[in-house]
């Protein structure tokens, strides 16, 4: 063989083997350089989420000085009643941040809420349910959708005591473990209160719809404070209806209520008493242990972006005197 036929096959050795080595090590990069994109976008995410709870946690602080700021001013003007009119309920604009975004927090009144944690309650001698659970009935029907009817409402409400109670009886209409055991997947009843509204989406014939419906207007404050009717909503207080009486308060007696209270509140307790609609009550001495005008326990809202990533936090904060101690904390992001 020529020694120029022998070169030319040695040149073309040499360009088969370049080529395995080019595509071996394309082989290589890529996967390396998606394994690398990948990791960078982890860590930016990390980031992000990381300093918007930051600015969450900040925010909550904020919070938690505007509640010990409002105490101290109640306590030097003598005047201990919360309301709407206050700077702590005033809806907040999104403040911006400066690597761009927003921040964005909001205080709201638990006490303007329902207790779950009260419908332990026992009845009175001679009654089938406790006036937080005729409040509770009431509740479930006053909305158009999803329409619940009575004999529904004291279905559900029945199911939420036997969630509640600490035996596996199960009440006429309520529902135990063997209910649940043929959910996918199975489950028991917590038999204990509610540490979150959200625990009621498990609870018997509490459909999705009914759920969303009553959510806003449920606290689960575990020693079941009293209703502030300082800051309750239309919807809470039409279930301050006559006991014994499982039909809400009309829309118009609700919004008659929410008129009187005005901007400022109620002055008392026995000046909401003393209003023709209660005062006629043959039970006062049981809605008078119900209410109050002041408050206790706040829900802050937190919400913010960074980075084009939605951060949240629910706080529970519970003040007494001019003492704010959080309770629970619950985050998520989008």
């Amino acid at each position: 063989m020529s020694s120029g036929k022998r070169r030319s096959r040695q040149r073309g050795s040499a360009l088969v083997v370049t080529l395995l080595v080019f595509a071996i090590g394309i082989a290589l990069v890529v996967p390396m350089y998606s394994e690398y994109t990948l990791f960078v976008k982890r860590s930016s995410n990390q980031f992000a989420a990381e300093q918007g709870y930051s600015y969450l946690r900040g925010g909550e602080q904020l919070a938690v000085l505007a509640l010990q700021q409002d105490a101290e001013f109640d306590q030097s003007e003598d005047d201990l009643r919360d309301d709407l009119s206050e700077f702590w309920a005033q809806d907040t604009q999104a403040y911006p941040l400066d690597e761009g975004g927003w921040l964005q927090g909001q205080l709201e009144d638990l006490q303007g809420r329902l207790s779950l944690n009260a419908l332990d309650e026992a009845p009175g001698e001679g009654k089938r349910f406790s006036p937080p659970q005729e409040r509770f009935i009431r509740l479930l029907q006053m909305f158009e959708e999803p329409q619940v009817s009575q004999q529904d409402a004291i279905l559900i409400t029945e199911a939420v005591l036997d969630w509640m109670d600490s035996d596996s009886v199960p009440r006429d209409f309520g529902a135990e473990d063997d209910h649940y055991y043929d959910a996918q997947p199975p489950y028991r009843a917590a038999n204990r209160g509610f540490t979150s509204v959200s625990e009621l989406r498990a609870v018997a014939y509490v459909t999705p719809q009914i759920y969303l419906a009553v959510a806003p207007y449920l606290n689960a404050v575990r020693d079941a404070p009293r209703i502030n009717v300082n800051t309750a909503p239309l919807e809470v207080l039409r279930t301050l209806s006559a006991a014994g009486d499982y039909q809400p308060l009309s829309v118009q007696d609700g919004q008659n209520l929410i008129d009187l209270r005005g901007e400022n509140g109620f002055e008392s307790t026995e000046a909401f008493l003393e209003i023709p609609l209660f005062a006629d009550r043959e039970d006062p001495a049981s809605l008078s242990g119900a209410i109050s005008l002041n408050t206790a326990y706040f829900l802050f809202r937190g919400e913010a972006d960074v980075a084009d990533r939605i951060s949240r936090l629910y706080s529970v904060l519970h003040r007494e005197g001019q003492q704010v101690q959080v309770l629970a904390r619950a985050s998520g992001s989008l």
